[in-house]
C-alpha cells in the first residue's frame, strides 16, 4: 500500500536548524577587552584563535589579574590615579592586560613596565602608542636601577614582578620598600643565589649541622635554596612592615613556577620577623645576606638582637 501524499511532504519537511554555536572565545575573551591586543601579543591568531599554549598563557595572567584588580580596588577612590610597577616585564603581558582591563576605564592612573631587553622595551612602546594607551611608559633599565631613577615617581602604589629571574625578585622588593608601595604581587622564578651560598658552605655545613643533609645532593640544594629564598623574603617583607599571603598562582599542570608571594603594607615593622629571619640566616650559613640583601634598619636589627629566639 502506497504511503498517504500527506505523510510523503511530512516525511521530507527539514529539520530545523540547531543554534550556532557560541563564539569559541566567549570563555577567554573578556566583554570590553581589546581581541587587537590579543592579537599584537601573539596570544590570538590572526584568525582569533587560541592555541594551547597561549590558552595556557593566558589563564595565568588572567589568575594573576583577579589578584591585582582586587588590590587596586582597595586603593583610594577605588583605583583612579593608581600607579603600577610591573618588573621584568618581557612582552608586557601582565601590563597591558592590566591596563585594558582596568587603567583603560578609569581615565586615570599609569603602568611602568621595566625591562632590560632594549628591543622588548621599543616593542611595547609601539604598541602602546598604536592602541592608544598612552598611560603606559616603558623603561629600558634593570629593577636595581629602576630603583634609582628619575624617570618613576617617588611613589608607587602596586609592584608586581611575574617570573622576575633569581634576585631580580628581590630587587623588586627592594624597590618597593623604597617607593612605600601599598601592595607587592610576585612571582618568583629561578632563585639561585642562595643554593650558591648553600653549595659554598657545604663541607663547613655537614660537619656543623645534621639538617645540611637536605642540600648535601646537588638536586636538593636547588631545591631547597628556592624554599629557603622565598621564606626568608617573606620574612624581611613582614620585618618591613607588610602582611605577607602565600598562595598558588595556578595549578601545577600549567606550571611550576607557581608560588605567589602578595604583600600588603601595614607600616607597623614587625620585630619578631626580623628576630627569625636573623635566626634562619645564621641557621644555614647565610649572614653574608644580611648586608647586601636583607638589609634592616639598625634599630630593628638592634631590637630583633634583644628578642628570645622563637
Amino acid at each position: 500500500m502506497k504511503p498517504h501524499k500527506s505523510a510523503s511532504k511530512a516525511a521530507t519537511i527539514p529539520v530545523t536548524s540547531k543554534p550556532a554555536p557560541a563564539h569559541p572565545l566567549a570563555e577567554e575573551v573578556r566583554p570590553g577587552q581589546s581581541v587587537e591586543l590579543l592579537k599584537e601579543l601573539h596570544i590570538l591568531t590572526r584568525e582569533g584563535k587560541l592555541n594551547q599554549d597561549s590558552r595556557r598563557k593566558l589563564k595565568q595572567v588572567y589568575h594573576l589579574y583577579q589578584f591585582i584588580e582586587k588590590l587596586l580596588m582597595e586603593l583610594p577612590d577605588g583605583g583612579k590615579g593608581a600607579t603600577l610597577a610591573d618588573h621584568g616585564a618581557g612582552k608586557s603581558y601582565l601590563g597591558f592586560i592590566i591596563y585594558d582591563l582596568f587603567f583603560k576605564a578609569l581615565k586615570s592612573g599609569h603602568i611602568y613596565g621595566i625591562e632590560t631587553r632594549a628591543e622588548l622595551v621599543q616593542k611595547s612602546r609601539e604598541l602602546a602608542a598604536r592602541l592608544g594607551f598612552d598611560r603606559m611608559s616603558f623603561l629600558n633599565l634593570s629593577v636595581a636601577e629602576s630603583t634609582a631613577s628619575d624617570a618613576l615617581p617617588d611613589q608607587i602604589d602596586v609592584v608586581t614582578a611575574l617570573h622576575a629571574c633569581d634576585t631580580a625578585t628581590d630587587d623588586a622588593i627592594a624597590f618597593g620598600l623604597k617607593k612605600q608601595a601599598r601592595y607587592l604581587v610576585l612571582v618568583p622564578c629561578c632563585q639561585a643565589e642562595i643554593a650558591r651560598c648553600l653549595n659554598a658552605n657545604k663541607a663547613l655545613s655537614l660537619r656543623r649541622t645534621p639538617l645540611a643533609e637536605l642540600w648535601r645532593h646537588p638536586l636538593h640544594t636547588r631545591e631547597m635554596g628556592s624554599q629557603i629564598t622565598n621564606v626568608l623574603r617573606c620574612l624581611y617583607l613582614e620585618a618591613s612592615g607588610y602582611q605577607v599571603t602565600v598562595t598558588e598562582l595556578v595549578g601545577w599542570e600549567h606550571s611550576m613556577k607557581n608560588e605567589l608571594i602578595i604583600a600588603r603594607r601595614t607600616g607597623k615593622p614587625n620585630r619578631a620577623a626580623a628576630q627569625r629571619l636573623q635566626s634562619l640566616l645564621q641557621e644555614f650559613g647565610l649572614t653574608a645576606l644580611m648586608d647586601n640583601r636583607f638589609v634592616l634598619p639598625e634599630s630593628l636589627a638592634q631590637a630583633a638582637d634583644a628578642l628570645p629566639v622563637a
